[in-house]
């Protein structure tokens, strides 16, 4: 294998490979980065079994061929280079020289015949959407991923094709996250799976606000193809994951049905003030009480080791005076993932699960903590 690649291009490849790749690993190869170079292109692909990225791009391939290399080693070397264009060949005995330059290097690596093969998937199982709407959706609901290993049926976020519709679901137990879309699923493509925490952190990282998602899901796993603007162009990363085997709990009934009181808040405003009060809570007293009287929110924390804090919000409040405590980070985390300029508070009394919706398929429910 012989080629010519821009320092820009192999850094672009391998950062968007390189974070599946475990630190501590019993098996070498999967420490490697499997490089595969054809028709002016070098692919980059990595895994650690459960989740394996792989991205391509430009480069001048004088002699076709694949290998694997320690992946970050070569990142190490590639990112201190100084020049523009580095060249790099791997003999007969998967030593790569990279040279670029008067620098030069050689690493050690393995055959490309040991690295794990890529499944293939049915064509019927898919679906396509937009990376913004993806994106969005993820962005909206995996802060409530569980991260408690004994429920591992909740470290991931479930999602549903049915009824011309996209479901994204995550929750920990305390609070449940929700988002939907309207999407064109044809029968054939109905279904429902869980993707685990590690490959939605991969995927936030890597979706942008333009291009499309080709989503393949068969029964223990799933693929995302995100293309960009041109689908053509052949800079698609492609990602795929193993699912999480088990049933979602039904979310549906966590969803209070009918609520009292409706409340609409500046989203920044409440967001701030939250932060601000938060500062004063402790690990023993980590809770954030919202009162609720005539046209007006008091937003107070108090902690007998530490001292209190005290917000007042003007809202439009007509209702009964209504009190209900929160664990501010169960409050702070959804009104960051949003964008909205206004959202909604709804309660039905202190003891009972607090919803927050915005205008538009939303919605977060949080359990309250007892009012001291």
């Amino acid at each position: 294998m012989n080629l010519t690649v821009s320092k820009e291009q192999i850094i672009n490849g391998l950062q968007a490979v390189q974070n599946v790749v475990s630190t501590r690993t019993t098996l070498p190869i999967l420490s490697n980065v499997l490089l595969h170079a054809q028709e002016n292109r070098l692919e980059f692909t990595a895994t650690d079994l459960d989740v394996t990225i792989s991205c391509g791009v430009e480069a001048k391939v004088h002699k076709p061929g694949a290998s694997t290399v320690p992946v970050r080693r070569l990142f190490s070397i590639v990112r201190e280079l100084p020049n523009l264009d580095i060249d790099l060949e791997v003999d007969e005995k998967h030593a790569c020289t990279i040279r670029s330059g008067a620098s030069f290097y050689k690493i050690h690596g393995l055959s490309a015949d040991e690295f794990p093969p890529l499944p293939a998937f049915n064509e019927e199982k898919k679906v396509t959407l937009s990376q913004e709407t993806v994106r969005d959706m993820m962005r909206k609901t995996s802060f409530a991923m569980s991260t408690d290993e004994s429920r591992y049926v909740l470290n991931g976020i479930y999602i549903s094709l049915k009824d011309h519709k996209l479901t994204m679901v995550a929750t920990d137990g305390r609070r449940l996250a929700l988002a939907d879309e309207e999407v064109e699923v044809v029968e054939s493509s109905q279904g429902e799976f869980i993707v685990p925490s590690k490959t939605v952190n991969e995927l936030n990282r890597l979706l942008q606000p333009k291009g499309g998602v080709e989503m393949h899901y068969a029964e223990n796993q799933a693929s995302f193809r995100l293309t960009g603007e041109n689908p053509g162009a052949g800079d698609a990363i492609l990602v795929i994951t193993k699912l999480i085997e088990g049933n979602y709990p039904n979310y549906r009934q966590v969803i209070p049905s009918e609520m009292k009181e409706r409340i609409a808040l500046a989203r920044e405003e409440f967001l701030h003030a939250l932060r601000r009060a938060e500062i004063m809570t402790s690990e023993k007293s980590n809770s954030v009480k919202l009162s609720f009287g005539k046209n007006k929110l008091e937003i107070t924390a108090n902690s007998a080791d530490i001292g209190e804090a005290k917000e007042t919000l003007a809202v439009n409040y007509k209702g009964p005076d209504l009190a209900i405590a929160f664990n501010p980070k169960y409050m702070i985390d959804p009104l960051n993932a949003l964008t909205q300029d206004e959202v909604f508070v709804e309660l039905i009394d202190e003891l009972s699960p607090g919803v927050l919706k915005i205008n538009g398929p939303f919605l977060y429910v949080v359990m309250p903590m007892r009012l001291s």
